[in-house]
């Protein structure tokens, strides 16, 4: 069996070091870039499962190197470093189509669980397609091909849109909890930010929802569910079984003793 491969793309050299060392310890082949164009070649060269890639890099920023990457590789997952609370990183990041992203500093812990999670994730993706059709009011979803429509007109999603819409899909009139999104798009429950499920969920209501009957509503205190249009006024669905509170950690857990890695502003 062929070890994770992983890209680590960094310009502080420390940094990427010790992502690298943390990575190799879970027996993942790691390769590291410190500028863009040289992620784009070893991304090439290497084929890698899966690529940390930071924000802002020297010769070209990591949007940049994400529109790249995709160009060649559009379904290896794409994990964003980005700088303490840079919100208009992260929500750029994730609108170019990266699929999760952690801010500096950050604990080794919980960046190996995240990839773990996306490539779990990028596996299901890959393994044989059923050719299932989802079909919720006039909202319809062939798995196999990865084509969503509404009303017969393509709706184009990334990776993770694709992914959050599925489960919404396979669940029709439940609500879900955002720990529950979380555990099943993100693979991963402790300490998730919650809040990379709200601005998932507002990406797609533009994509499914804009000029339209709405389909995605809102429960709050409970979490989201999707209803056919004609059900919009509908008395909404019960809680599905195991519901339960996003949990959320009372510090990010370093792996270093130093304490969280990469802070840089």
């Amino acid at each position: 069996m062929q070890p994770v491969r992983v890209l680590v793309v960094d310009d502080e050299t420390t940094l990427a070091e010790l992502l690298s060392m943390a990575l190799r310890y879970e027996g993942w082949e790691v390769r590291s870039a410190g500028d863009g164009r040289t992620a784009l070649r070893l991304a090439r060269e290497f084929r890698p499962d899966a690529v940390v890639l930071d924000i802002m890099l020297p010769d070209m920023d990591g949007l940049e190197v994400l529109r790249r990457l995709r160009a060649e590789s559009p379904d290896v997952p794409v994990l964003f470093l980005t700088a303490r609370d840079a919100v208009e990183d992260r929500v750029a990041g994730l609108t170019a189509g990266g699929d999760d992203y952690v801010t500096k500093p950050f604990s080794l812990e919980e960046l190996v669980a995240r990839l773990r999670g996306l490539m779990r994730r990028a596996a299901r993706n890959t393994e044989a397609a059923q050719g299932a059709r989802l079909v919720v009011g006039d909202l319809t979803m062939d798995e196999e091909s990865r084509e969503v429509e509404r009303g017969g007109v393509p709706v184009h999603l990334t990776a993770t849109e694709f992914e959050l819409l599925r489960f919404f899909m396979r669940n029709p009139r439940r609500v879900l909890s955002k720990a529950q999104i979380l555990d099943r798009v993100w693979n991963y429950d402790f300490g998730g930010q919650a809040n990379v499920v709200e601005l998932y969920v507002s990406y797609l209501r533009k994509k499914i929802d804009a000029g339209r009957p709405p389909m995605i509503h809102t429960m709050r205190g409970a979490g989201y569910v999707l209803r056919p249009a004609d059900q919009a006024q509908g008395a909404p669905g019960p809680p599905g079984a195991g519901t339960s509170a996003v949990s959320v950690s009372a510090a990010a857990v370093s792996a270093s003793a130093g304490g969280g890695l990469g802070r840089r502003g």
